[in-house]
């Protein structure tokens, strides 16, 4: 059981470096134009939005349904609006709060807003990601120590490293919009990454439990990343899509089918 743990903190390290990867790519660019981070923020929704359904939702019902216990529409659905609540929640949270501390200006609040939710909902999509990595090691345990198990575990690794890249992007670009510097984009981008290594060592070591919280945990993460998408990123990527109507759109579209290509590839 301890060398699996192991493997599992390994394997998360891994995609966790995947993540700074990715969010390094804001070292690229030194100043580039609106219309190139509306894209990238575009596409980080069309990224947030595929992932929601082909790493969270779909594998939600997936396991819910092996479980044959409690309903799996149930589970799903009470988890997706219960992860959409906890962003709202934070979010107001975080107003009442600067708002007794603070008497910043409301064009400020939005940025920090929206900064916020888009960290805090790429990092609630990173933990579950880092429990499947943990339990898919942890199983070896459980008589699966077998060279065709572990090449199994070890795809599962791969296939969330893959997909971690442009998450990082998805976080890094965006607040390199927002005036951070390119320093301080990265060290948040890849933070996201970071819950990874954690999650993935406590889905290890309790993998009996961590599937039975596993379809709750998908679809939560589901719920905030979707909210984020519709509520923030894509109302603010498209305020000037009356003179370019398409651009930003392309980079919806491109977002999704990338993560849906990774995502169905790689299983």
């Amino acid at each position: 059981m301890r060398e699996n743990i192991i493997y599992a903190l390994i394997a998360t390290v891994g995609t966790w470096l995947v993540t700074a990867l990715g969010a390094a790519t804001v070292i690229l660019f030194r100043k580039p134009g609106r219309r190139f981070f509306n894209i990238m923020l575009g596409f980080a929704s069309g990224v947030m939005i595929a992932a929601s359904f082909w790493s969270l939702l779909e594998p939600a019902v997936r396991i819910a349904e092996s479980q044959h216990r409690i309903p799996p529409y149930l589970v799903v659905t009470t988890g997706f609006i219960a992860g959409a609540f906890f962003i709202w929640l934070s979010e107001k949270t975080v107003n009442t709060v600067k708002k007794r501390t603070n008497t910043n200006k409301e064009t400020d609040d939005s940025v920090f807003n929206r900064i916020f939710m888009l960290i805090l909902s790429i990092t609630l999509h990173n933990v579950p990601e880092g429990l499947a990595v943990g339990v898919a090691f942890g199983a070896l345990s459980g008589g699966k120590h077998t060279t065709e198990g572990f090449m199994a575990a070890v795809s599962v690794a791969v296939g969330i490293a893959i997909q971690n890249f442009p998450e990082g992007a998805a976080v890094s670009l965006p607040l390199r919009r927002e005036g951070y510097s390119r320093t301080k984009s990265f060290f948040i981008g890849q933070a996201s990454g970071m819950v990874e290594p954690i999650a993935g060592v406590i889905g290890a070591a309790l993998v009996i439990y961590a599937n039975k919280i596993m379809p709750f945990a998908l679809s939560f993460a589901a719920g905030a990343m979707i909210l984020v998408s519709v509520h923030e990123l894509i109302p603010e990527c498209q305020q000037n899509r009356l003179k370019e109507p398409y651009i930003v759109t392309s980079g919806i579209i491109s977002g999704f089918a990338v993560m849906t290509l990774l995502d169905v590839m790689l299983g």
